[in-house]
């Protein structure tokens, strides 16, 4: 039995997260957080400026010390050398894309987002005046999806300035191939257009697959790519507010340099001391998590072959579960049905693009009892469904 096991619903609501507390009397399964806690190193950072009540300001030192920490996970991880000054403090992945879109793309080019996609990058883009081009990506008969560079390519030419690119992929749980990668950077270096890459779920990776970072294959997505990553989802802390933005080329840094003191300003002290010891003593933690990880998806696997009509995109990284309920044809949706019926609070597909509906959202970094539970619970909703 893992320590894990032993964590209730009772503790995860007293704990307070919107997880848990939005929806008071229903499983949490709709919020990319784990319920895991944080690793030691993160918990002694946060008792130790309690303690000393260490609240103020970010200091110059601990700033460098978390660029420092990021560059060198980067380079352990996924052997990408990155200068740690080319690497910047911003509260999260989304800060990170705004400047993307506003700072490194033609004023009012459109930005081109595959979907099914993580929900905010559809609401990010509009809010800064940009059109965003859905783009929908392929789904095989092995249940996997691929990007659909024929659309992407067909964008670019049509005028979009900058495609996101999410690996390990929100919702559907694809980690990219570097044959993938490549033909992506071809079709940008066409165009000469630009990347956002979105790279938070690097730390899980669920299958004996490599990450590997866009930016880090050639000199051309070095050349074109901006890179968010963070401590947020491996290490679970995406209160503590501190992602980061890797610039990979000479050009972008001298662009960025104008803006960059204001722009880390935003960082916190906890969110900034926190990335660097999740970074620098953090992996055993994660590496169990991951192992933890993989258990859940064979549940999840296990017991979404018991409700027919539903069907689980393969999991190959994050710790996200993309449903395909249209066989199902559930009424108001699956999230709505799922949530009425079942007691599971999932996020619904159509908030993940066109492409989304029909489908559902499940997160399933969750104690392995509580998981079981609200797969059970959805299979008898189905099955009285079936049966009225």
């Amino acid at each position: 039995m893992h320590r894990f096991d032993e964590i209730t619903v009772d503790q995860l609501r007293a704990a307070g997260s919107t997880k848990w507390t939005m929806f008071p009397d229903a499983i949490g399964a709709f919020v990319a957080e784990m319920d895991f806690g944080v690793p030691p190193a993160v918990a002694e950072v946060v008792r130790t400026a309690a303690d000393t009540q260490a609240l103020g300001y970010l200091p110059a030192a601990d700033r460098t010390a978390a660029k420092r920490a990021t560059a060198g996970w980067l380079d352990r991880r996924f052997d990408w050398q990155v200068p740690e000054d080319n690497v910047y403090l911003l509260p999260d992945v989304l800060s990170v894309m705004r400047i993307a879109v506003q700072r490194f793309t033609p004023p009012g080019s459109p930005v081109i987002v595959p979907t099914p996609a993580y929900m905010p990058f559809l609401t990010v883009v509009p809010a800064l005046d940009r059109e965003v081009v859905e783009v929908p990506s392929t789904l095989g008969e092995d249940g996997r999806y691929r990007l659909d560079l024929e659309a992407i390519d067909a964008a670019f030419a049509a005028g979009a300035g900058l495609l996101v690119l999410c690996n390990p992929w929100n919702p559907v749980g694809r980690v990219l191939s570097r044959d993938e990668l490549t033909a992506v950077a071809e079709v940008v270096d066409r165009h000469g257009g630009r990347v956002f890459s979105d790279e938070i779920h690097a730390p899980l990776v669920l299958d004996d697959l490599p990450h590997i970072p866009y930016a880090s294959i050639d000199e051309r997505t070095a050349g074109h790519t901006i890179t968010a990553v963070a401590a947020s989802k491996g290490w679970n802390i995406p209160g503590l507010k501190c992602g980061q933005m890797v610039l990979s080329n000479a050009d972008d840094v001298a662009a960025f340099a104008p803006y960059a003191t204001d722009a880390g300003d935003t960082v916190g002290l906890l969110g900034g001391r926190a990335a660097t010891a999740a970074y620098t003593h953090g992996q055993d933690w994660v590496d169990d998590v991951v192992d933890y990880l993989r258990g859940n998806r064979d549940l999840l696997a296990e017991m979404v072959d018991q409700i027919p009509g539903l069907r689980l995109s393969p999991v190959e990284g994050t710790y996200i579960a993309w449903l395909d309920c249209r066989e199902l044809d559930l009424p108001g949706g699956p999230a709505q049905f799922f949530r009425r019926h079942a007691g599971v609070a999932l996020t619904d597909g159509t908030h993940c693009g066109a492409a989304g509906d029909g489908f559902a959202r499940l997160i399933f970094a969750m104690p392995r009892p509580i998981l079981r539970r609200a797969l059970e619970r959805m299979r008898e909703a189905v099955r009285s469904r079936d049966a009225g």
